[in-house]
């Protein structure tokens, strides 16, 4: 079992590796210079414009409040609320448009904590976000157990994120495994 769970870690963190090369949209909230990071050049940044990065290099400028996630990119506890009453509601998996919907949320977080380490957000709106989050692996979790006791269709194997088909092929193994054994 040990290795199973060494492994699905490892693939869950290439997973969000993966994410974090992702280009996401964002806005310029203070006009800085020229920046060199990791050997790349980043910049000038002028108040107003918006900039397309791969979300791991765009979390500093982020974080030192030179930009901020674009509107139509944004994942705060009111888009969080908003999926974990839709998974609640749908007795089946949602299908998300981004198959890294969870890893988003994951990664997100912490421009949540930095907006109340920066007095702009009250503490109350990252408990939620913890509490709709929860909720959403929640319900999606025991969707995935159900399914995981039989094969997938086509169409409920496009609902999964990257991670949920990960965790989905361990669990349908493990639960043949078991099943087969009596």
């Amino acid at each position: 079992m040990e290795k199973i769970e060494e492994s699905l870690a490892n693939s869950l963190n290439r997973i969000n590796f993966i994410f974090q090369n992702e280009k996401i949209n964002t806005e310029c909230i203070n006009n800085s210079k020229r920046f060199s990071l990791l050997g790349e050049s980043f910049g000038p940044f002028e108040k107003g414009k918006q900039y397309k990065l791969k979300l791991f290099s765009a979390i500093p400028f982020i974080e030192k409040n030179i930009l901020k996630i674009a509107s139509e990119e944004k994942c705060d506890s009111i888009d969080v609320q908003r999926y974990a009453i839709h998974e609640r509601d749908d007795l089946q998996l949602i299908k998300r448009k981004n198959k890294f919907f969870l890893n988003k949320i994951r990664e997100f977080k912490r421009f949540m904590e930095n907006e109340i380490n920066m007095k702009k957000k009250p503490k109350i709106d990252l408990d939620r976000y913890n509490s709709y989050t929860s909720n959403i692996i929640d319900s999606r979790l025991l969707k995935l157990l159900k399914l995981a006791l039989a094969e997938l269709s086509l169409e409920e194997e496009k609902r999964l994120t990257k991670s949920e088909k990960l965790l989905y092929n361990y669990l349908y193994i493990l639960i043949k495994i078991w099943k087969d054994f009596f």
